[in-house]
């Protein structure tokens, strides 16, 4: 099937690397697996890899592909070798209640699925590398897609049927080998635990555990000489990352498993402050990111319309003073970038506008947000719905969901109030 004006669908989920998986009823052969150095230990030279013990780690822990985990030892529970989430959460229970609220847990939903539908093999696997990295994952999606090579028999009593819809699930950053891996703990821990307990990895909490999926490589997809994923090289380039503040710090505070970042509103408003000056009639208002470690937003999918409303003092209505966009809109063929507002951290964009006639010195002035997280795709989204009629009924009806799924992402607030008389 080709679509008029085919999209390039792969280079809406920006990851790169495929592999196929078989069931494996036996532990994976070491000699057999070929460990490939993950973007995270990209960053680090070979020279560093030998001398780092958190890149060493992130190499191996993040090998490209990812093996299948195996047999699971003889002695193990159901509960224990299981790589179900729900499984995990019988005792890590608040982890688990966070992150079955988090994007994490959504990273295979219908906004990847309809374009599985229109994409090879190949390409769907390089987007599972991010978006379902187990082996077990991709065997499990490739049965459901009825691709080549899928695996004909059922899934072993430790992989769940469902888990390779379930998204970025606990075991894809937690277990290898059916061995558990986790920060350092925080608490003495019981001496007998289940699961032969968990190896200790500082890897967990260091920022380069997460540029893995949140950092092209030097030479991964550009757009005007841009990669498309750069955050953790945002981060490392802000004072954030000069400091050492990690990552975790500010999305999964006190461990909590829940990455908020633009879907929140909360989170925008501790990344964003505002500044409010005047000259006459003229008004200058500074939006200045100083809450987030990277640049807001950090990639092309959200777009921020910031509105001055100026309004009297008590009055609900307002007058409309200028607008401005934020963020990095690219074309959605990824290839020709319109414009980039972006804010780096620490730094601002300012928007200046003359008052209106007669105003009141006792106004005021509202700093509004139109916050749009999934901007990019609602609008590729919408492109390809205009050519439903080349779709078959599976995915034109998984499209609609996403598109849908990504206008209500969308909110508004007003982030601050500022009085014209300034104190």
């Amino acid at each position: 099937m080709k679509l008029r004006n085919a999209i390039p669908v792969a280079g809406l989920v920006l990851i790169t690397v495929a592999a196929l998986f078989w069931w494996l009823n036996k532990s994976p052969d070491a000699a057999t697996v070929i460990p490939q150095p993950s973007v995270a230990a990209n960053i680090q030279s070979h020279a560093v890899l030998s001398t780092d013990p958190v890149a060493a780690f992130l190499a191996s822990h993040w090998r490209d592909p990812l093996p299948p985990q195996g047999k699971p030892p003889a002695h193990f529970s159901h509960v224990e070798a299981s790589l179900a989430p729900e499984s995990c959460g019988q005792c890590h229970q608040e982890q688990f209640r966070d992150w079955s609220q988090s994007l994490h847990s959504h990273t295979m939903g219908a906004g990847i699925l309809w374009q599985f539908q229109l994409m090879p093999q190949e390409d769907a696997n390089k987007c599972m590398k991010c978006h379902a990295p187990l082996a077990e994952q991709k065997a499990l999606i490739a049965q459901a897609q009825a691709w080549p090579n899928a695996p004909t028999q059922a899934p072993p009593a430790y992989v769940p049927p469902d888990l390779g819809h379930q998204g970025l699930v606990c075991a894809a950053c937690h277990v290898r080998n059916h061995q558990r891996f986790g920060p350092e703990p925080r608490k003495e821990i019981a001496a007998v635990l289940p699961h032969d307990g968990f190896t200790i990895a500082p890897a967990f909490s260091d920022g380069r555990f997460c540029a893995t999926c949140h950092q092209f490589p030097e030479d991964g997809p550009r757009t005007n000489n841009k990669l498309r994923e750069d955050t953790y090289a945002q981060w490392q380039a802000s004072s954030y990352g000069k400091a050492g503040q990690q990552c975790q710090s500010c999305h999964m505070p006190d461990r909590k498993h829940q990455w908020r970042g633009i879907h929140d509103q909360q989170m925008v408003t501790k990344a964003l402050s505002t500044v409010l000056t005047r000259d006459g009639n003229k008004i200058h208002v500074d939006i200045i990111n100083t809450g987030a470690g990277h640049y807001f937003p950090t990639y092309m999918v959200p777009k921020v319309t910031v509105e001055l409303r100026y309004h009297e003092k008590g009055a609900a209505k307002f007058t409309l003073l200028a607008s401005d966009v934020i963020g990095w809109n690219v074309d959605i063929g990824l290839e020709q970038e319109l414009f980039d507002t972006r804010i780096p951290a620490g730094e601002k964009r300012r928007i200046s506008v003359d008052l209106p006639a007669g105003y009141s010195e006792t106004g005021i002035v509202d700093v509004y947000l139109l916050v749009k997280p999934r901007e990019h795709y609602e609008r590729t989204f919408m492109s390809v719905l205009d050519q439903r009629d080349q779709l078959d009924a599976k995915t034109l009806g998984l499209l609609e969901t996403a598109y849908k799924e990504a206008v209500a992402t969308q909110f508004q607030f007003t982030l601050a109030s500022h009085p014209l008389t300034l104190q």
